[in-house]
């Protein structure tokens, strides 16, 4: 009965890809409850449905399986950006709607974002693939600015945007701004008009 009950729980044999998607999954969502520190490999093989074994065929350490969660992440944030950006035809909906989605992802994922920035300070190697997913996403702001005919900004005005609304996106999901008694309902007002005025309006 056992065995059966163990069959069971395993998911149904898949591709290699979908072993590897099914493994970023788990440790997305095991990394964000319990950090970076809290958990291991073998802890995420299970949580995929898989034994311990399983997670070295496709990752050769814990680290390299938060990166691929983290880029997984980006993957997601900015194809919710897009749909947002092409779903709404008046700017100031546009940038209302990107500051809400962003700040309701950073708050979702506040765990594994803390994980990641974490590594970043302290791994060469998770600097780098930061580094590289940063260039990632001013391409793609650049992209999207063309969506609503929006002006040319230089490459340091749209880092300066990018940073300033996921700093502060990140200092809303972990309490830092209602630490500091700043109120929620003017800073999505700040991010707002930022938007607004770098993404799609002069």
């Amino acid at each position: 009965m056992a065995t059966q009950r163990t069959r069971a729980l395993r998911p149904a044999r898949g591709t290699p890809a979908d072993t590897r998607r099914r493994l970023v999954a788990a440790a997305a969502t095991v990394i964000n409850r319990d950090g970076y520190h809290g958990t291991d490999s073998n802890r995420i093989a299970r949580a995929a449905g898989y034994a311990p074994g399983t997670f070295y065929k496709h990752f050769p350490d814990k680290r390299a399986i938060l990166l691929a969660a983290y880029a997984e992440w980006v993957n997601g944030e900015w194809a919710a950006i897009e749909a947002e950006v092409r779903a709404h035809p008046r700017p100031a909906v546009v940038a209302a709607r990107v500051v809400d989605l962003v700040l309701a992802l950073h708050r979702r994922w506040r765990g594994l974002r803390s994980s990641v920035l974490a590594l970043v300070g302290s791994d060469p190697t998770a600097r780098r693939f930061y580094r590289e997913q940063r260039h990632r996403q001013l391409h793609l702001l650049a992209e999207l600015r063309g969506v609503h005919g929006g002006p040319a900004r230089s490459a340091a005005e749209d880092a300066v945007l990018l940073y300033a609304l996921e700093r502060t996106c990140d200092a809303v999901a972990n309490g830092e701004l209602r630490a500091l008694g700043v109120g929620l309902a003017p800073t999505v007002r700040v991010l707002r008009t930022l938007v607004y005025r770098q993404l799609v309006r002069d």
